[in-house]
């Protein structure tokens, strides 16, 4: 569709709020592999496969002639998307194809007119029964059955191409020729790597039998050298358990290295240094221990109210020894997402340096009600000014001062410890589903990448490269076009930290199609595009692998 508006200011005008209700919940899926158009250029070095993840659709029609609507959109069923860039003979093609993968869940919905089961904030039926909402929450943590095999969770916040510790039907725990999808519980979705086909289920009991708690980690940290993976395990109750684990890329081996009890809260990432692994407990904790959940069965009604009187903690553990080596406080905050951490020494001191996207409380939990989103909507033309900067993040930096080097040598003095803010970025230049060269994590780094919400529409409305030591922001934008998360391909021939491009998926909301973008990531300029022409839809997150040899797309 191509808006027929002649001038800049009747189009912003018209298009004020964006993006429209089309990114939201779009029925646009592609089975088989098609080859896009590109214009400008994509650099050799970014062959390879772009996966990304998130909600598709957000309404069903049942057989009774209702429509269920989904009201959040963390709980938009979800769909997966496949980007080959492929190299043949020295010109770039693109591919793309994509499909849903809770096709059980939306036939049952069709049937029944309700969505069974837990979800992240979608209001439920309070008639179900005690034992029916606990058995939605607590699924079997066994190996799946057959039946399972056949079945489909609602998965899809994350998604890891190569998860080391779960075993294919041969019992080869090295091989993992299937993506894993992860969401903010132990559940995990396993789908075929090129038709993207729900091939099966698991948990984190899976990984290790003690790991048996219903809450974790989207985002596990994965070590750039090794690939091994780090994360926690919660175990709810009147007293909560945190067990954070390690999962060898080698052997496929799971080891518990830490377990403590402490406020259980809901923490969708974690902080990995080349020597520790950090959790910190921020202000998002679980009433009555997480208890509530069972009737509520969701989690963002389980959450208590944000109270700024109450520390967030920091629970630093030693990644080969295992054990927890420190205990920091810092004052209340709420983040999604870490961005990197290392140890650096002074005066013969080592102390961890971490940085995150940081909230000031929890309004950015109901700032994505799909009737806050969605432009088109009656709260989203109020809602913006309403949250204002409450529900925007800002990018900051921690120091986890005399962090001891080893658990024989645990400091013995009883003075609190005390995570120091070093600084806090102003929110227009503050990256959120922030990311970085991937060969910086856990060492210094200096640009952090990520979408910014500058006010200018209902979501988010450009990129941002953000640079910790001038405090200076680089950005791309253009109207009506809502960026997704950014990826980094480093370039091989620079050794610069910023020498590589950035891939995006953007929605064009003005000619309601969307497009796989190519940034310069030193400059912030286009280099290329491939159009989908089709919507996909406003999603989470991604990954990226770098082609391996061949030059024909994976049909």
């Amino acid at each position: 569709m191509t808006n027929s508006m002649d001038s800049t200011e009747e189009k912003e005008e018209h298009y004020k709020g964006w993006p429209n209700s089309h990114g939201f919940d779009p029925d646009f899926e592609v089975l088989e592999p098609v080859e896009l158009q590109i214009t400008g250029k994509i650099p050799q070095y970014a062959a390879g496969t772009l996966y990304r993840t998130g909600p598709g659709k957000r309404q069903v029609q049942a057989d009774n002639g209702k429509v269920y609507t989904i009201d959040h959109w963390f709980d938009g069923f979800n769909q997966v998307h496949r980007f080959q860039i492929v190299s043949e003979n020295g010109t770039i093609r693109a591919y793309y194809n994509s499909r849903m993968t809770v096709d059980n869940i939306l036939q049952n919905i069709r049937r029944t007119g309700r969505l069974d089961g837990f979800t992240f904030a979608q209001k439920n039926d309070p008639c179900q029964s005690y034992f029916q909402k606990f058995q939605s929450l607590f699924f079997p943590a066994t190996p799946p059955t057959p039946d399972d095999e056949k079945s489909s969770r609602n998965v899809g916040v994350t998604v890891a191409i190569s998860m080391p510790g779960l075993s294919n039907s041969d019992g080869d725990k090295q091989k993992t020729s299937f993506l894993t999808l992860k969401t903010d519980a132990t559940q995990m979705s396993r789908i075929h790597p090129e038709t993207l086909e729900p091939i099966g289920l698991a948990t984190q009991a899976l990984l290790h039998p003690d790991l048996t708690g219903p809450l974790s980690a989207a985002h596990c940290k994965s070590d750039p050298v090794t690939g091994d993976i780090y994360n926690y395990n919660l175990d709810i109750g009147s007293s909560c358990t945190y067990r954070i684990f390690h999962v060898s890329a080698r052997t496929g081996e799971t080891r518990i290295l830490a377990k403590f009890t402490g406020a259980g809260a809901y923490i969708h990432s974690l902080f990995l240094t080349a020597d520790h692994v950090i959790l910190c407990v921020w202000n998002s904790h679980y009433s009555m221990g997480g208890l509530k959940m069972l009737w509520e069965k969701n989690i963002l009604d389980a959450i208590g109210d944000y109270d700024p009187s109450k520390p967030a903690t920091w629970y630093v553990i030693h990644r080969r020894e295992g054990g927890l080596l420190a205990t920091y406080e810092s004052p209340a905050f709420f983040s999604f997402h870490s961005v990197n951490a290392w140890v650096e020494t002074k005066g013969g001191s080592s102390y961890i340096v971490a940085e995150l996207a940081a909230y000031d409380n929890l309004d950015m939990l109901k700032r994505v009600y799909y009737e806050n989103l969605m432009s088109n909507g009656k709260v989203a033309k109020s809602s913006g000014d309403q949250m204002a900067n409450s529900a925007r993040s800002t990018l900051r930096r921690y120091r986890l001062p005399a962090v001891p080097t080893s658990t024989n040598l645990k400091s013995k003095s009883k003075a609190k410890r005390i995570a120091v803010v070093e600084w806090t970025a102003p929110y227009d230049v503050s990256p959120e589903l922030p990311t970085l060269n991937p060969n910086f994590l856990t060492i210094p780094h200096r640009y952090t990448y990520g979408i910014i919400d500058r006010a200018k529409s209902s979501l988010y409305d450009g990129l941002v490269k953000y640079d910790s030591l001038t405090k200076e922001a680089k950005y791309w934008e253009e109207f009506g076009h809502t960026p997704g998360e950014a990826i980094f391909i480093p370039d091989p021939n620079s050794k610069e930290e910023d020498g590589g491009v950035l891939l995006s998926v953007v929605f064009d909301g003005i000619n309601d199609h969307s497009y796989l973008i190519c940034l310069d990531a030193r400059t912030m300029t286009e280099l290329g595009r491939a159009d989908v022409r089709g919507v996909v839809g406003f999603g989470f997150h991604g990954a990226f692998a770098p082609a391996v040899g061949s030059a024909q797309p994976q049909v």
